[in-house]
């Protein structure tokens, strides 16, 4: 039986969870618009995370938008495990992802979020994407004022630089940093830097980049011959491995794949497969 054989990490040194984690993006319609064609396979799929011992799950209000949410609060013993949502983007019928830090937009959405999560506060609350439009600090405050009120337990940033999360920290304790990361993309080597430095949890997202991993896949595959696994395994066995702030969190609609990613928490790379890789993806 396959389960969650990942050490654990402590946010903001308070709410332990489990590090490798799921990402339910992918519970919803095609584009990541309106609802999945089966729910009630959605709805098995959530508890099958769970049931996997899986216990840190991550969303967002524009997943759907709304779906994502919806389904986790209607799934899932919620106040058994750790739910992360976000605010801070837009959708549009066509797909696009519209930034939108507005203040009184994320004072709107976390009461929205409460409702569909079914919960009285949210256990971690991301800022999705800065938005262009408003001052950082400003979308920040209304963070901080969620947390104050008592809507949420900790605060995460997304899509964020160095210079950001620092001007953040300034009105905030971060709880985790999610930005796109992966083997084969290490742009944000930087950011990862400073989140071990704060002991801030980094939360890879598109661990897997669909498959494309860097030109890496000579590399990654002779390593998962060693281990009777899949180089995408591999690819999350190394994220694991790299830092100990690394959270995990890919997503799936299939139960087979759910259960190949979890299993990859179980897998210990050896000290010169974590050197060849590592070296071969080099930023």
């Amino acid at each position: 039986m396959v389960s969650n054989e990942s050490d654990t990490f402590e946010l903001n040194g308070e709410l332990t969870i489990h590090r490798m984690g799921y990402g339910a993006m992918r519970v919803t319609g095609k584009d990541i618009i309106g609802p999945p064609e089966d729910e009630d396979a959605a709805r098995q799929l959530l508890q099958q995370v769970v049931d996997l011992g899986v216990d840190f799950i991550d969303t967002a209000d524009s997943y759907g938008p709304g779906v994502s949410e919806r389904l986790i609060g209607e799934a899932l013993p919620v106040d058994e495990i750790v739910v992360a949502t976000k605010a801070g983007l837009l959708r549009e019928r066509g797909g696009e992802w519209l930034p939108h830090g507005d203040p009184d937009y994320i004072r709107n959405q976390v009461l929205v979020s409460r409702d569909r999560l079914g919960v009285d506060s949210i256990d971690l609350y991301q800022f999705h994407r800065p938005d262009p439009d408003t001052p950082f600090e400003d979308s920040i405050e209304a963070f901080a004022e969620c947390k104050d009120a008592g809507l949420v337990d900790h605060i995460g940033l997304s899509n964020v630089t160095v210079e950001q999360l620092e001007t953040a920290r300034d009105h905030i304790d971060v709880a985790t940093v999610q930005n796109q990361y992966n083997i084969g993309n290490r742009d944000d080597e930087d950011v990862l830097q400073a989140c071990e430095e704060y002991d801030i949890g980094f939360m890879p997202w598109f661990p897997l980049a669909a498959g494309n991993l860097g030109g890496l896949e000579d590399d990654l595959e002779a390593v998962a011959a060693n281990h009777d696994a899949t180089r995408y395994q591999i690819a999350l066995a190394w994220l694991l491995e790299h830092s100990p702030v690394t959270l995990p969190i890919p997503g799936t609609s299939s139960p087979d794949h759910l259960e190949e990613n979890v299993a990859a928490s179980g897998l210990e790379l050896s000290g010169e497969e974590y050197t060849r890789l590592t070296e071969a993806s080099a930023p």
